[in-house]
């Protein structure tokens, strides 16, 4: 592997020079009043990137499985039914994480490929006549299969069965590249991480709270020392932590929100869409087609490319690391073996992916594969010179 070469996986993904400075700080003390000048500029630049007015911020030295554990340790109870989707391999994991604690799952399965199926949600809602789940779960994008589910469509499918349970949201590779709007969308929960929209290092699992779900922490009685969250409040009032902070990783954080804010949360997500759309017109012109089932379902941030039956993706992934030097996604779980990933989320740029898309051509041409070399990166090309175009002349 090279590091001259930018990755193209779904995360950890490419840090901006600035970020990586950013982390790499003197030691802090982290119970002086310089740790709180680093801490709440972070915690209010995440509450802008997730479209909310009154959510609260956490944020732990941990990852977005941390994240996932914080939400249901601090505000279920052992024997809580909870309404998941299975259909690729985070949802999976979440739901496995739930069964773990000892909570109810009413699990809808789905295929490797769709998204979460909101009439089959909205159903089981509506007969659930006394209430009694508590939560229902959602992977706004699925990054083993490339999907992005309709949130707004499962707070649509709450509201017509007219059901309380709170709505938890894995945003962990769409928030900060796709939009996500806690508040207009009913999110109680979301969660995400520092690795991938963000485009700083592994290491800190950040959610939000709504004041429902900070409602919900007083009656929880799952286990919770590490991830306590009323501990975590009860610090940020004094501007620390009730243990010791990533200190670096949460400057970063809010050098992070600084730039994205500054570039404009709508650009920010424009530019992901145009940088996806190239993946999607360099996939189609290879003859081949994305994992997931429907254009609507398309994710932003990552696209999983399936191979011709009999053909193992993982050659691709391992010729392009030993030959090429660069990083793609391998296919898991039930796709394993079937899709390889690429990975077009934090900080990219047009001109970076196309010398993705190059390198993916010239394995799959090195392993026999029936792929033209060079069509790929002429239809992204096109497609990044016409919407350059396009841009230009809404702004004349």
């Amino acid at each position: 592997m090279s590091f001259q070469n930018p990755v193209f996986i779904p995360g950890p993904t490419n840090m901006p020079e600035e970020l990586r400075r950013a982390c790499d700080m003197p030691t802090l003390d982290h119970r002086s009043s310089l740790f709180g000048e680093i801490l709440h500029p972070a915690l209010a630049g995440v509450k802008k990137i997730l479209k909310s007015e009154s959510a609260e911020i956490f944020v732990f030295p941990s990852t977005g499985t941390g994240g996932w554990e914080t939400a249901l340790t601090n505000t279920l109870s052992k024997g809580d039914r909870v309404l998941a989707a299975r259909n690729g391999m985070f949802s999976h994991r979440w739901i496995d994480m739930c069964e773990r604690h000892g909570l109810k799952m009413d699990v809808v399965e789905a295929a490797w490929g769709a998204g979460i199926p909101l009439d089959q949600y909205e159903e089981i809602l509506t007969a659930d006549k006394n209430h009694e789940i508590k939560v229902v779960l959602a992977t706004h994008n699925e990054t083993a299969t490339g999907v992005k589910s309709d949130i707004a469509g499962v707070r649509r499918a709450l509201d017509a069965a007219s059901h309380p349970a709170l709505l938890y949201v894995d945003g962990v590779s769409s928030i900060a590249s796709m939009d996500f709007r806690m508040d207009e969308w009913g999110v109680d929960i979301a969660i995400t991480g520092s690795q991938k929209g963000f485009m700083l290092p592994a290491g800190l699992a950040i959610i939000g709270f709504s004041q429902k779900a900070m409602a919900a922490v007083e009656t929880a009685t799952l286990p919770r020392t590490f991830f306590d969250i009323r501990d975590m409040a009860a610090s940020y009032k004094n501007s620390l932590y009730p243990y010791t902070p990533a200190v670096g990783l949460l400057n970063g954080l809010k050098r992070s929100t600084e730039m994205l804010l500054s570039e404009g949360l709508e650009n920010v997500f424009a530019r992901h869409t145009r940088i996806a759309c190239g993946v999607r017109a360099a996939v189609a012109a290879w003859g081949m087609e994305l994992c997931a089932q429907s254009p609507d379902l398309y994710s932003d941030t990552v696209s999983a490319i399936k191979t011709p039956e009999g053909f193992n993706s993982l050659d691709i992934v391992n010729l392009a690391s030993e030959k090429y030097g660069v990083a793609f996604g391998i296919g898991m779980g039930e796709v394993a073996g079937k899709v390889f990933r690429i990975g077009h989320l934090g900080s990219l740029t047009d001109v970076m992916t196309l010398s993705g898309i190059a390198t993916a051509e010239m394995c799959m041409v090195d392993l026999g594969l029936k792929v033209h070399l060079g069509s790929g990166v002429a239809a992204a090309q096109e497609y990044y010179r016409s919407e350059f175009s396009e841009i230009k002349k809404a702004a004349a």
